[in-house]
């Protein structure tokens, strides 16, 4: 896996520090000074331990510096470094935390905003319709054809430039058009479209849109046709009906008027959609629902009808990859029985419906439909699922071996923290044996399945071994004065002095076995979890 595992922030200096996210100001500067005097150069002699003990020191100063500054200690704790080190700027100071979150959030967009302004943005579509009755009637497979394609562009903060064209041609006829819309943003709650097209379809028009309130939404919209000089005028209110759905209303003034009413719902796992609309000559309604099956692959099914259709489709999607999706449609209607294959990457479309049969044959729908399913199950178990398991392995693999050196690094640095913790941890040792007290007698912290499966066989392999390690010194040097060990809730235990992460990407777990009042004991706990021992002291 190529990023973290999913969680609270890091908050390593928290844990350099070894207080909680909540400490107080007066909490983190008594541990900072108690961490000083351990890693204070000043107190080494041999010079290689004065260098282990000068780059400690000065990770703790830095934690210090942050933590000790309200401001960039907000900033901290909802951005992490990021939010530091990314040259965030703030202005006045803020008072409140969601202030410094909307200024933030405010700079951050604005950054990424700028990045875009300065890059155009394509997409286009390409659909090929494909027909096998005419293909067996021996004139060709192909149908028809159509082309879209649009590139945007910002020409400054608030105007924008859209010019696009399609072309299509079906059989022996065709067509194509031109189109440029020019968008200003008037206000923070208005906008305006200015609107002209060439060809089949020649016009030119006005759009402006208004938020009305922060639920609702209306447009108004007036376009001439160049051809014949109609004009039509067009209303829509766009209302948020919950925090997932909306609805909305068009009224569609000219020539052919009409009036139409939708609705859409989209939720993590699920989205839906219905629309109905009424003309002076014909009706449509359409439906539909997709589900989420995983992060990766989905599920659709949608209905269509009105004057002149009624049909309906079935069948899923699989997510390639961040930016492709595949789709693979079954649609049965009045118009015959066709396949549907769709590709989607970026903001580029490939769509591809093919005519299997104009007559609704029973046992010919029924084996269209069976067939492909059947064969895409079968692709999917023995095929697919091999491939991506092995994709899957290699990739893991891969980031391992780049992630090895940092690791290596930093299994380096924790040694040399330790070294210096060792004195002071041995010390506190010997005294809580003495006292029958708390006593670590081992601790390792690492991949959670590793340490799962060392602890079934009693012991940790070669394999196992490179992605854990073992924090028996730092947890002994951690017992305070009254014999008890914390650790904090929310704090990532990798930036523990003396700890490191040992598998990047891999949920991790500490394991910890230790005596107290002559009794053994062992306890797990997450990578977040807080830790407490002893629970119960003795009086």
């Amino acid at each position: 896996m190529e990023e973290e595992e999913a969680g609270p922030p890091k908050r390593e200096l928290y844990a350099l520090l070894q207080v909680s996210p909540e400490a107080t100001d007066e909490e983190i500067r008594k541990a900072y000074r108690h961490w000083a005097q351990v890693y204070h150069p000043d107190k080494y002699q041999d010079f290689h331990m004065k260098q282990i003990a000068t780059v400690n020191f000065q990770r703790i100063c830095e934690a210090y510096e942050i933590l000790s500054d309200e401001y960039k200690r907000q900033i901290y704790d909802i951005y992490g470094m990021e939010g530091i080190t990314s040259g965030l700027e703030l202005g006045p100071k803020l008072n409140k935390v969601e202030e410094l979150k909307e200024e933030l959030q405010r700079l951050r967009k604005k950054k990424e905003e700028e990045k875009m302004f300065a890059h155009f943005r394509p997409s286009g579509t390409i659909l090929a319709h494909l027909s096998m009755p005419q293909f067996l009637d021996g004139d060709g497979i192909m149908r028809g054809m159509a082309m879209a394609s649009e590139v945007q562009s910002q020409l400054s903060k608030r105007t924008a430039i859209a010019m696009g064209g399609n072309l299509e041609v079906n059989g022996n006829s065709g067509g194509g058009a031109a189109s440029t819309v020019l968008r200003h943003q008037l206000s923070p709650v208005s906008s305006i479209e200015f609107i002209a097209s060439a060809g089949l379809r020649a016009l030119i028009g006005v759009q402006t849109t208004r938020n009305l309130s922060s639920h609702s939404t209306a447009t108004i919209a007036i376009a001439k046709s160049l051809r014949d000089g109609s004009i039509n005028l067009s209303n829509t209110w766009t209302r948020q009906l919950s925090e997932t759905a909306n609805g909305n209303i068009q009224l569609l003034l000219g020539p052919e008027s009409s009036i139409a009413v939708g609705w859409q719902k989209k939720e993590e796992k699920m989205s839906a959609s219905g629309e109905l609309k009424i003309g002076t000559s014909s009706f449509a309604a359409s439906a539909h629902y997709t589900c989420r099956f995983s992060s990766k692959s989905h599920g659709r099914i949608a209905g269509r009808f009105g004057s002149t259709m009624l049909e309906v489709e079935v069948g899923g999607g699989r997510k390639l990859s961040n930016f492709s999706t595949v789709r693979m449609l079954y649609t049965i209607g009045i118009q015959g029985i066709f396949w549907k294959f769709e590709l989607h990457r970026g903001g580029q479309k490939l769509i591809i419906p093919m005519l299997l049969s104009r007559h609704l044959n029973p046992v010919f729908a029924i084996g269209a439909f069976v067939i492909p399913t059947s064969l895409y199950f079968l692709l999917k178990k023995f095929v697919v699922k091999s491939y991506y398991l092995r994709r899957e392995k290699q990739k893991t693999s891969e980031i391992k071996e780049r992630s090895s050196a940092q690791v290596r690094e930093a299994r380096i640095a924790a040694e040399k923290a330790q070294q210096l913790l060792q004195t002071v941890a041995n010390r506190k040792r010997s005294r809580q044996l003495e006292t029958n007290g708390l006593v670590i007698t081992k601790a390792v912290y690492g991949n959670s399945k590793a340490l799962k499966k060392a602890d079934k066989s009693r012991e940790v392999n070669n394999e196992s071994a490179s992605e854990v390690i073992d924090v028996t010194i730092p947890l002994n040097f951690l017992i305070n004065d009254s014999g008890r060990l914390q650790l904090h809730e929310g704090v990532k235990k990798s930036g523990i002095m003396g700890f490191c992460d040992p598998c990047p990407g891999e949920p991790k777990l500490l394991h910890v076995e230790y005596t107290y009042g002559g009794q053994i004991f062992e306890v797990e706990v997450d990578d977040y979890a807080a830790l407490l021992i002893p629970e119960n002291p003795r009086a």
